[in-house]
């Protein structure tokens, strides 16, 4: 398939899982209506949709076809969302904006900033409960799906990547600390998204963690990219500001290894999850070259 028909199908594709991510959004009625508001600004304004299309493609590429996906594919969304509510509040990165529009707090002021962050945390196990209703006969696997889901996102996952992100924030640290950072903070919903789309297809453990391996190293590759992107990009490509990272004094890999070696290291773990994925004795074409889209993308 050419470049452009690839294109085209990934453009039919974060449409279809936006018509998903919307059918899951709640109403905007009654007097706390404010926060379904600025829940709708915040998860709908625009980006990769990277977790959910990774998720989505890993379920079909293990042969998945039922529904019982859907809520998985917003709730992850919900909740990486939530994550970049919080990340540009003044406490943490103190952005003005996100994917080329004003942030959230911005928008709706800090108090609501940090509450639709709240609300769209509960608000997606609430949504990915909805599959109980779906599947009752599926409820072992669901759970097994929730757990994973809860995991990845809490202190052993994203937000304990992000303590230590933020506990750093002005010192030098080492490669072993900022590789704990990266695997959790970014390869860890990265993890959940590939495990359960492989755990909803009814895929086996082996094969479940492979994808977590892959997933891992899709996810640090993606970090050190973005890395790269804050020191080489400009603010009209990426849609947020660069030199974020600098101005925020953070170790990044580009600040400890180098620009050059930064890159050598995005090849190499790439390749390694590559390698991975074309040794399962499934294949998903799409996915394949999707992975090598997001991790040298240019925004």
């Amino acid at each position: 398939m050419s470049l452009n028909s690839w294109e085209k199908e990934r453009e039919n594709k974060v449409k279809e899982l936006e018509e998903i991510i919307v059918s899951y959004l709640p109403k905007q009625e009654g007097f706390q209506k404010v926060i379904m508001e600025a829940m709708e600004y915040s998860l709908m304004a625009g980006g990769k949709r990277l977790r959910p299309m990774l998720m989505m493609e890993t379920y079909r590429m293990f042969g998945g076809t039922s529904d019982i996906i859907r809520p998985f594919l917003a709730a992850q969304e919900m909740i990486h969302t939530y994550s970049l509510v919080h990340d540009d509040l003044p406490a943490m990165d103190n952005d003005e904006y996100r994917r080329g529009r004003k942030t959230t707090h911005i928008v709706y002021g800090e108090d609501m900033g940090i509450l639709a962050g709240d609300a769209l945390l509960n608000y997606a196990f609430e949504t990915a409960s909805k599959a109980f209703d779906m599947k009752p006969e599926a409820s072992r696997m669901i759970g097994k799906a929730l757990q994973v889901l809860a995991g990845k996102a809490g202190i052993y996952g994203m937000i304990g990547g992000q303590v230590v992100d933020v506990a750093s924030t002005g010192s030098r640290i080492g490669k072993d600390k900022l590789d704990f950072i990266y695997e959790l903070k970014t390869g860890a919903l990265i993890e959940s998204s590939m495990m359960i789309g492989a755990i909803l297809a009814g895929a086996s453990e082996a094969e479940i963690r492979t994808m977590e391996r892959i997933a891992s190293n899709v996810g640090i590759a993606f970090q050190i990219q973005d890395d790269i992107l804050d020191v080489t990009s400009t603010t009209d490509e990426l849609g947020k500001p660069v030199h974020s990272d600098e101005k925020n004094e953070k170790t990044t890999y580009v600040t400890l290894r180098g620009l050059e070696k930064a890159k050598e290291d995005v090849e190499r773990i790439s390749q390694e999850a590559l390698t991975l994925l074309s040794g399962l004795s499934v294949e998903n074409p799409y996915l394949t070259w999707l992975i090598k889209e997001l991790i040298h993308r240019k925004k």
